[in-house]
C-alpha cells in the first residue's frame, strides 16, 4: 500500500504573501520613469502598424487578466501561499513588462502625437496596477471599496487601448477636441462667474438690516463676505468685457483649426500635424491663466501679461496653421480676420491697463 504524498514543505526563503505584494507594488512604480522618458527601440525593420496594435490590445488583455486572478486571490481566506503569491506576482510583472516592451515598438515617426497617446495609455495601466496591487497589499481578504476602485481603474485602463486612435491625424483631432472643450468649459465658467457678478449681494443687504436692528458688528459674523476684494468694480468689469473676447476667439481659433485639420489634414504629414497640436495644446492653459487673472482682488497688470501670453500663443498657432499642409490656400481669410479679432481684443486691454504700466 503506497503512503500517501507528503506536501511540499514552505520555502523559508519566500517572502511573506503581502511583502511579496509590497515589494512588486515598488517594482511597478520602478517601471514608470522609464516608460515617461524612454526611447523608441531603433530597429531596421518596416513598421508593421497591423501586428502592433494587436499585440498592444493582446498585451492590455493579458494585463487585465492577470489584474482578475490577482484581485479575486487576495480578496478572500485562506491568502494565498508565498509559492502561489510568488507566481502570481511572476505573472503580474511580465504582463507589465510586456505591454510596456510593445510600447516601445511603436516609432516616432508614425507621430509623436500618437505615441504620446500609447504612452498616456501605457503609464496608465502600468500605474493603475500599482495602486491595485498597493490597495491589496493594504487591505487584504476583503472587498473594500479601494480594492474594487483600484481594479476598476486597471479594468478600464485596458480597455481603452482598443479605442487609441490608429494614425496621427485621428490622434490630433482627439487632442484638438479636447483643447476645445477646456477652452470651452472656461469660457462658459468666465460668463456664469461675470453673470453673477455680485453672488453675495443679497447676504450683505440680509447683514446690513440685521446690523441697523440688532446693532451686530459685521465683522464678528462668521464667513460674512464684507471684504470688497470679493467683488468687481466698475473698472474691472470693463477690463473683463474684452479678456471674454478674447476667450471667445481662442475658442473660435481651435474651432477652426480642428476643422482644417479634419478637412485638409493629411496621415502622412505627421510631422506638421505634431507641430499644430504641440502650439494648440498651449492654448487652453493661458486660458486658464486669463481666466483666474480676472477673478477679485483684479490686478490690471497681471490680467495685460496674461492676455500677452495668450495672444501670443493664439498668433504663433495660426500661423504654424497657415503654413502647413491643412491650409492649402494661403490667402485663406479666416486666419487674418481672426488675427485682426485678436490683436482689437488685446488693444483694448492694453488701453484700460496702461495706467498700471505707467505707474
Amino acid at each position: 500500500m503506497e503512503s500517501a504524498a507528503v506536501p511540499a514543505a514552505p520555502d523559508p526563503t519566500l517572502d511573506p504573501p503581502l511583502e511579496q505584494l509590497r515589494h512588486l507594488a515598488g517594482e511597478l512604480r520602478e517601471l514608470l520613469p522609464g516608460v515617461r522618458v524612454g526611447e523608441a527601440q531603433e530597429t531596421t525593420k518596416e513598421f508593421d502598424r497591423e501586428a502592433f496594435w494587436r499585440r498592444l490590445n493582446e498585451a492590455a488583455v493579458t494585463v487585465s487578466r492577470e489584474a482578475t486572478t490577482l484581485t479575486v486571490a487576495f480578496s478572500r481566506l485562506p491568502l494565498p501561499s508565498p509559492q502561489e503569491t510568488q507566481r502570481f506576482c511572476e505573472q503580474v510583472h511580465a504582463a507589465i513588462k510586456a505591454i510596456i516592451a510593445v510600447y516601445s515598438l511603436f516609432p516616432k515617426d508614425q507621430g509623436i502625437t500618437l505615441r504620446k497617446l500609447v504612452r498616456s495609455a501605457t503609464l496608465d495601466i502600468v500605474d493603475d496596477m500599482a495602486q491595485l496591487v498597493e490597495a491589496l497589499y493594504i487591505n487584504p481578504a476583503q472587498s473594500s471599496p479601494e480594492n474594487l476602485i483600484s481594479y476598476n481603474s486597471v479594468w478600464d485602463a485596458c480597455h481603452h487601448v482598443p479605442q487609441i486612435p490608429k494614425d496621427n491625424k485621428a490622434a490630433a483631432l482627439s487632442v484638438l477636441t479636447k483643447s476645445v472643450d477646456l477652452v470651452k468649459d472656461a469660457h462658459e465658467e468666465m460668463e456664469q462667474a461675470v453673470e453673477e457678478c455680485d453672488p453675495y449681494c443679497g447676504l450683505l443687504n440680509d447683514v446690513e438690516e440685521d446690523s441697523s436692528d440688532n446693532h451686530v458688528d459685521e465683522e464678528d459674523i462668521l464667513g460674512c463676505p464684507n471684504n470688497r476684494d470679493s467683488y468687481w468694480s466698475e473698472e474691472d468689469q470693463e477690463l473683463i468685457i474684452p479678456c471674454l473676447a478674447l476667450v471667445r476667439a481662442s475658442k473660435a481659433c481651435l474651432k477652426k483649426i480642428r476643422l482644417s485639420v479634419a478637412e485638409n489634414g493629411k496621415k502622412d504629414q505627421v510631422a506638421q500635424l505634431d507641430d499644430i497640436v504641440d502650439i494648440s495644446d498651449e492654448i487652453s492653459p493661458s486660458v486658464d491663466d486669463l481666466a483666474l487673472s480676472i477673478y477679485p482682488p483684479v490686478c490690471p497688470l497681471t490680467v495685460r501679461i496674461s492676455s500677452a501670453k495668450l495672444v501670443s500663443v493664439l498668433k504663433k498657432a495660426l500661423e504654424i496653421t497657415k503654413a502647413s499642409h491643412v491650409t492649402p490656400q494661403q490667402e485663406d481669410s479666416w486666419i487674418p480676420l481672426l488675427i485682426n479679432a485678436v490683436d482689437h481684443c488685446m488693444n483694448r486691454i492694453k488701453e484700460l491697463t496702461q495706467n498700471e504700466v505707467e505707474s
